[in-house]
C-alpha cells in the first residue's frame, strides 16, 4: 500500500451518544484506540456492574474488589446460559480513605490487567486460566468472603503457602501464595489475612484427582497473551509469563481440533484434565506457545464448481430483469445496513454476468455501484454518511453519531462488521471491473476495511486491533460499547464471513495478498466457530440434551448464553433463524454449509413454519444443497425476495451446486 492510502479519515465528529471511556481505562491507554467489542467490554463501561466470561471463571469487579463464580450450566428448550454467583470475592479488610476507581491499565488478545488501587490488588486475568492470578502490590490484610458458608480452611504445607477452602455448595477452592501467608478463619463466610505481599492465586478444584495437576503449576502464571496470524491459516499464541515452572492452560473445542503438529512438542495436552463451560469442556493445554492451524480455504469472486452451462438462459433472463430494476436514486433508505445490503445485492449480479458470459449488463450495473457507493466515500450522500469519532477511535454513521439506535447501532459500535462487509463487497467488485475507481477511492476503501480489521501498524493511531473479531474464540462480536448482562453477543454468522470474505475480495481486487491472507485466515476461523457453537447438530453437539433436541440452529450467542430467539424475532420463527444465518448468499456459503447431513437436518426443522417469501428463498438455497431438483422447482414459485437477495442469484446457486 502506498503512503497516499496509509491513513485516510473520514470526517471528524464528536458522537453525543458514546460513553466516556476515562472512567476505568487507565490514563495512558487514552491516547490510543480502545477496544469497542471486547471479552471485558463490561468493565469498561460508566457505572457497570455487570460480569465477564473470562473462562473458566465469570468475573466481575467493583472499586474495591474481584468476585468470581465457577458457573453452573442451567437450561430450558429456549436457552442455556451460566448464572452468576458470587463463590470467591477478594478485597483487602482496610480500603483507602478516597476509594479510587478500579482501571484497566493494560490489555491483550487473551488477557487484562486491573487494577483495584483501593485495595492494593493488581489482577492478571487471562482468558482460559484455571487459576486467578493477583499481585498483592504492597503490605495488605486480604479478605475472601463466599456467598456460601466455609466448611473448612485449612494449609496443606507447613511453609503456609497453600490452603483449601471448602464451601458448603460443593465447590473446593486452592489458594496459593508466593511467601508465606497467615489465614484466620473468621466467621461463617469470611476468611482474612495477616498483612501479605506478593503473588496470591485462587483456583476451584473440580475434581480431587486435580489438586497434584494445580500444584505442579501454581507458581507459572500469565502477564499476558498475545495471538499472531503469522502466515494464511495459522494463528499463534504467546504468553508472556512470570514464575517458574511451565504453563497450564485450558482450551475450548475449537483450539483443540485446531492445535498444530507444528507444536512439537512445545505442549502437552492434559485431555482428562476438564473445566466446564458453556462453550463445550476446556481442557488443559501446558506451554506458554500454541500454535493453531485451520483448513486452507481459497476466496474466490465465483461459485466453486461453475455453473452448467444448459441453465445460462435461465440465468441470463432473471438478470435481464434484476439489472433492469437497478435505480441509485431509488435505493430508498439512507440505513447503513439496508443500503449496504442493496450494494451486495448490485454486486453479485456482476459477477453472476461474468461467470454465466453475459456481461453485456455489466456496464449497467458498475454505473449503479458508483452512483450508490461513492457518495458514502466523498461524504456527500443526502441523509447519512460515515464519520470518524475519536472518543475510542473509529467510524459512526452520521445519525449513529447522536442516535444510539439509529442503524441498529453502528454508533455505539455495533455491526460495524456488517454493514462495512456489505459495501466492501460492492466496492471489491467495483473495483475489479474498473481498476481506475478503484486507485481513485483506495485511501477511502483502506479505511473502510480498517475500522474493523486492523492488524498493522499503519492504522493503530487511528483504529483498535481487530475490532469484531475475538483470538481467543475465534469468532466475532457484533454488540458494541453496551453494558450486558451476559457480555458481548453475535446474531448472524453468515454476515461475519460475509465481512472477513468481502475485505480478502478487496485484497483480490488491487493485489494485496497480505489483506487476500488476513481476510481468508479470519473468514476460515469464523466459519468453523459457527460450525462448533451457532450449528446445532442431531447427534454430534457441545449443548444439553434438552435444548439441543429443540434447536437445529442458535438464534443469539453471547459470551455467557444461548438463546433460540433473534433480536427481532421469536425463537418460533424458524425461517428467521435458518435465513439470518445464511445470508448474504455467496461463494463462500458452500463452505460454511460444507456439512450436506446437517444442512438437510435444519432444512427439515425449518420447513413447517416457512410462511414468508424472502425467507423461504434462504431455506430453499440450504436445501439446494441436497436436493437440488426440488429446491429449483420451490425457488421457480417465489414471488419475492430478501432485499439482499435477488432470483438471479439464488438460481445462480443452484446451478451451480
Amino acid at each position: 500500500m502506498s503512503s497516499s492510502s496509509s491513513s485516510f479519515l473520514f470526517p471528524q465528529t464528536q458522537s453525543t451518544v458514546l460513553p466516556d471511556p476515562s472512567t476505568y481505562f487507565s490514563s495512558n491507554l487514552l491516547s490510543s484506540p480502545l477496544p469497542t467489542n471486547s471479552f471485558f467490554q463490561n468493565y469498561v463501561i460508566p457505572n457497570g456492574s455487570q460480569p465477564e466470561y473470562i473462562h473458566p471463571y465469570l468475573i466481575q469487579t467493583s472499586n474495591s474488589s474481584l468476585s468470581a463464580s465457577y458457573p453452573f450450566l442451567l437450561f430450558t428448550t429456549a436457552l442455556l446460559y451460566q448464572a452468576f454467583v458470587p463463590d470467591l470475592t477478594i478485597s483487602s479488610t482496610q480500603t483507602l480513605s478516597t476509594p479510587q476507581n478500579r482501571v484497566i491499565s493494560s490489555f491483550s488478545d487473551l488477557g487484562i490487567t486491573l487494577d483495584i488501587p483501593s485495595s492494593n490488588l493488581r489482577f492478571f486475568l487471562s482468558r482460559g486460566s484455571p487459576f486467578i492470578t493477583a499481585s498483592v502490590t504492597s503490605s495488605t490484610s486480604l479478605s475472601i468472603t463466599t456467598v456460601h458458608t466455609i466448611l473448612s480452611l485449612s494449609p496443606n504445607n507447613d511453609k503456609n503457602t497453600k490452603y483449601t477452602l471448602k464451601l458448603n455448595n460443593t465447590q473446593t477452592w486452592l489458594i496459593y501464595a508466593s511467601s508465606p501467608i497467615y489465614f484466620n478463619h473468621d466467621g461463617a463466610s469470611q476468611v482474612t489475612s495477616k498483612p501479605f505481599s506478593g503473588i496470591i492465586r485462587v483456583a476451584v478444584l473440580p475434581d480431587p484427582n486435580y489438586a497434584t495437576i494445580l500444584d505442579k503449576f501454581s507458581s507459572c502464571y500469565p502477564l499476558s497473551g498475545h495471538a499472531t496470524l503469522q502466515e494464511p491459516f495459522r494463528l499463534v499464541y504467546q504468553w508472556k509469563k512470570e514464575g517458574s515452572g511451565d504453563l497450564l492452560m485450558l482450551a475450548h473445542p475449537l483450539h483443540v481440533k485446531l492445535l498444530s503438529s507444528k507444536n512439537n512438542g512445545q505442549i502437552t495436552v492434559l485431555s482428562d484434565f476438564k473445566y466446564r463451560s458453556i462453550d463445550g469442556d476446556l481442557v488443559g493445554v501446558v506451554g506458554d506457545s500454541w500454535v493453531l492451524e485451520t483448513d486452507s480455504i481459497p476466496v474466490k469472486w465465483y461459485s466453486n464448481k461453475g455453473v452448467e452451462k444448459d441453465s445460462y438462459d435461465e440465468i441470463v433472463s432473471a438478470l435481464v430483469k434484476d439489472v433492469q430494476k437497478l435505480n441509485s436514486s431509488a435505493i430508498g433508505t439512507n440505513s447503513s445496513y439496508f443500503y449496504g445490503k442493496r450494494v451486495g445485492r448490485a454486486a453479485r449480479l456482476a459477477l453472476i454476468a461474468e461467470e454465466v458470459s453475459f456481461s453485456k449488463v455489466v456496464p449497467t450495473i458498475k454505473d449503479f455501484l458508483k452512483e450508490a457507493i461513492e457518495p458514502w466515500l466523498d461524504g456527500t450522500f443526502v441523509g447519512n454518511g460515515f464519520l470518524y469519532e475519536n472518543k475510542w477511535s473509529g467510524l459512526v454513521t452520521k445519525l449513529g453519531s447522536t442516535d444510539s439506535t439509529a442503524d441498529f447501532g453502528f454508533g455505539v459500535y455495533n455491526d460495524h462488521h456488517y454493514h462495512l462487509g456489505y459495501f466492501l463487497y460492492g466496492i471489491a467488485v467495483l473495483a475489479k471491473i474498473d481498476p481506475e475507481w478503484g486507485q481513485k477511492y483506495k485511501p477511502q476503501v483502506y479505511s473502510l476495511v480498517t475500522d474493523f480489521m486492523n492488524l498493522g501498524p499503519r492504522y493503530s493511531r487511528i483504529y483498535p486491533r481487530l475490532r469484531c473479531f475475538d483470538l481467543y474464540m475465534l469468532h466475532s462480536w457484533a454488540a458494541g460499547v453496551t453494558e450486558f448482562e451476559d457480555g458481548r453477543n453475535q446474531e448472524s454468522t453468515s454476515e461475519a464471513v460475509n465481512a472477513y470474505y468481502s475485505a480478502a475480495l478487496v485484497g483480490l481486487a488491487y493485489g494485496d495478498s497480505n489483506l487476500v491472507a488476513t481476510g481468508s485466515t479470519l473468514v476460515a476461523l469464523e466459519i468453523l466457530a459457527a460450525q462448533t457453537w451457532w450449528h446445532v447438530k442431531v447427534d454430534d453437539n457441545l449443548y444439553e440434551e434438552e435444548f439441543a433436541k429443540d434447536n437445529r440452529i442458535v438464534g443469539i450467542l453471547w459470551a455467557n448464553k444461548r438463546d433460540s430467539k433473534l433480536w427481532w424475532a421469536s425463537a418460533e420463527c424458524r425461517e428467521c433463524r435458518l435465513g439470518i444465518q445464511v445470508l448474504p448468499l455467496l461463494p463462500i456459503t458452500e463452505t460454511l454449509f460444507s456439512d450436506a447431513a446437517y444442512v438437510k437436518e435444519l432444512v427439515e426443522w425449518t420447513f413447517p413454519s416457512l410462511s414468508s417469501q424472502s425467507w423461504k428463498g434462504m431455506t430453499y438455497a440450504l436445501q439446494g444443497i441436497y436436493d437440488k431438483q426440488a429446491a429449483l422447482k420451490n425457488i421457480r414459485t417465489l414471488t419475492g425476495f430478501d432485499d439482499g437477495n435477488s432470483y438471479s442469484n439464488l438460481l445462480w446457486w443452484i446451478h451451480s451446486r
